[in-house]
């Protein structure tokens, strides 16, 4: 799988903050069965690896992948865990290289035209645009698409499910991702259906 393919598998990514690990396998479930098998675990605690290793090897219809990638050995960390991709918020030229060497697919952050530009000069088009809201939101992602018609985004930060669809209508988003499908409140009382209930909802936007 390429980066490509992995921004055409669902309309949106849940991005995943976990602190507890016994949580994964069944919010990964709750979440391939409401239609979205993307999942973006990110390492912001101490249990995110140990969440990653789990849904890989409990939850085989889902595609889960580490988010918040911001140092090489994150890259190499997550690789070893079972993680099948890889997102950052940034990138430089050492992150590139590390999450290169991984031979997973990978999403590299961008805020702006100059950052795109970038990568797209060594041959990476599939991009997380972050924070989407933040960095100008739909309007911005929008213009850049006239000058850069070649990159294909996927917006993160401040996505909701009020303003997912005006992302997706852009044509050059091909997903978006959101922390709005995993309420901290449906997580911590294991309110499973509430949680596939969302993805259904989101999963239906394109």
């Amino acid at each position: 799988m390429i980066a490509e393919d992995l921004l055409d598998l669902a309309p949106v990514i849940p991005v995943v903050v976990l602190d507890d690990a016994e949580a994964a396998v069944p919010l990964a479930r709750a979440l391939v069965e409401g239609g979205l098998p993307v999942i973006e675990v990110t390492l912001r605690t101490p249990s995110a690896v140990e969440a990653i290793t789990r849904i890989a090897t409990e939850v085989p219809d889902a595609v889960v992948g580490a988010g918040t990638v911001v140092r090489p050995e994150d890259a190499e960390t997550s690789a070893a865990a079972g993680a099948r991709f890889l997102v950052s918020p940034g990138c430089t030229s050492r992150l590139q290289a590390a999450m290169v060497a991984t031979g997973l697919p990978f999403l590299p952050g961008v805020a702006t035209a100059s950052e795109a530009i970038a990568l797209l000069e060594g041959g990476i088009t599939a991009m997380k645009f972050f924070p989407a809201e933040a960095a100008g939101g739909a309007p911005y992602l929008k213009a850049l698409g006239g000058p850069l018609p070649g990159i294909r985004f996927c917006p993160t930060g401040g996505v909701s499910r009020g303003n997912a669809a005006d992302y997706l209508a852009l044509r050059n988003v091909a997903c978006v991702g959101g922390t709005w499908l995993t309420p901290a409140d449906a997580v911590r009382d294991g309110d499973w259906d509430r949680i596939r209930e969302l993805a259904s909802e989101a999963a239906s936007l394109r």
